[in-house]
C-alpha cells in the first residue's frame, strides 16, 4: 500500500508542476486563468510535500514537456483578443472512471477548443480497472450490459472470497489459499474472456473502438511520461482534435490522427502465465490484461493492470533527454 501512495504522491506533484509551468510560460503571451478546485489543492499539497530540490526536478521535467507542447499547439499561446482567456485546470480523479484520462487541461471557451495532458511518473500503465460480482464491466467499459451467464460464473468465486474475508475478520491472506492462480484467477479470466467476445460479437466495430477509447482515453490527449533521464510525449490524436493551427500559425511538428481498431483478432494467454490475457486488435493495437490482487489480504474484487503493448505506427512519440540538458 505504501508503494501505491508514493506513486500517487509523485503523480499528483507532477500534475501540479505541469500546470505551474503552463501558467509561468503562457502568461507571458496570453491571459491565463487557473481553475481552483479540490484537485488543484490536492496536487499542490503533494508538490509542496517535497523539498526544494525535488520540486525543482519536477519543474525541470515539466518545463521540457510544456515547451514542446507550446510548439505543437499554437492555440495555447495565441488568442483572438483579451476576452479569449486560456483556462488551466487539474481534473478530479472521477473523470477517469468515465474514460477521460486527462489530468491537466487547457481550455479556450471562445475558440471552443481544449487539449489535455495525462501525466505519468515512472509508469506506463493505461488503466487499473477492477472486476467483481458487483461491477458490470460490459456496461461500464463498452456501454453494453454483461450477461446473466457471466455473473452466474463469477459470483460463486467472489462470494467465496467475501465469506473467507469476513470469517477471518479481514486477516486471511491470498498466500494461505495455495494455488489461487488456477483456482481463482483462471476461472475469472476465462469468464471475462468469454463475455468480452460475446459483447464484441453484438457490434464488432463499435466494441473494438470503444474498448480502446475506454482504456486509452475517450478524449484526445498528450501522455507525458517522466522517467529517470528523459521525458516522453505521446500524442493520442484519436479524433483529430490535437495539433490544430491558429489562423495562419501552424504547429512546428505534425501529430497524425490515429486509426482506432474495428475488430478483435485474438484473445490468448501470455506465454507461460495464468494471469495475463493478450488482446490483439486490428490497426496494430495490442493490450495486455494482468489480473492481480491489490492487497496481500483477501478481497472480494480483483484488479486489472492494463498496458498498451502495441500501438499504430502513426502514434506520435517524442523522447526528450533531460540528463544531457541539466
Amino acid at each position: 500500500m505504501k508503494k501505491e501512495s508514493t506513486q500517487t504522491k509523485n503523480g499528483k506533484a507532477f500534475e501540479y508542476a505541469i500546470l505551474k509551468e503552463f501558467k509561468v510560460k503562457l502568461e507571458r503571451a496570453t491571459i491565463v486563468q487557473v481553475i481552483e478546485n479540490s484537485a488543484l489543492l490536492t496536487a499542490q499539497k503533494h508538490f509542496n510535500s517535497f523539498d526544494k530540490t525535488e520540486q525543482g526536478e519536477f519543474l525541470l521535467y515539466a518545463s521540457f514537456a510544456v515547451n514542446f507542447l507550446i510548439d505543437i499547439e499554437p492555440r495555447l499561446s495565441n488568442s483572438f483578443d483579451e476576452s479569449d482567456i486560456l483556462q488551466l485546470e487539474i481534473l478530479t480523479d472521477d473523470k477517469g472512471q468515465d474514460g477521460d484520462v486527462r489530468d491537466v487541461v487547457a481550455i479556450r471557451l471562445l475558440q471552443k477548443w481544449e487539449i489535455g495532458v495525462s501525466a505519468k511518473n515512472n509508469h506506463k500503465a493505461v488503466k487499473h480497472s477492477r472486476l467483481s460480482n458487483k461491477i458490470d464491466f460490459g456496461e461500464k467499459w463498452l456501454g453494453i450490459k454483461s450477461s446473466e451467464q457471466y455473473f452466474n460464473e463469477i459470483k460463486p468465486i467472489f462470494d467465496s472470497l467475501e465469506k473467507m474475508r469476513n470469517e477471518s475478520n479481514k486477516t486471511k491472506t491470498w498466500k494461505s489459499l495455495g494455488d489461487y492462480h488456477s483456482t481463482i484467477y483462471t476461472p475469472i479470466l476465462e469468464a471475462f474472456k468469454r463475455e468480452l467476445l460475446r459483447i464484441y460479437n453484438t457490434n464488432p466495430s463499435k466494441v473494438s473502438s470503444t474498448l480502446v477509447e475506454y482504456l486509452i482515453g475517450n478524449k484526445d490527449f498528450y501522455k507525458v511520461i517522466k522517467s529517470k533521464k528523459d521525458i516522453e510525449i505521446q500524442a493520442y490524436n484519436l479524433h483529430g482534435t490535437l495539433n490544430l493551427p491558429f489562423k495562419e500559425i501552424n504547429p512546428k511538428f505534425n501529430t497524425p490522427k490515429i486509426n482506432l481498431p474495428t475488430e478483435i483478432k485474438n484473445i490468448s494467454y501470455k506465454k507461460d502465465t495464468q494471469t495475463t490475457l493478450i488482446v490483439e486488435l486490428n490497426n496494430n493495437w495490442t493490450l495486455s490484461f494482468r489480473i492481480h490482487n491489490a492487497s496481500s489480504r483477501i478481497e472480494s474484487s480483483l484488479k486489472f493492470d492494463i498496458n498498451l503493448l502495441k500501438a499504430p505506427n502513426s502514434l506520435f512519440t517524442n523522447k526528450l533527454s533531460i540528463e544531457a540538458n541539466k
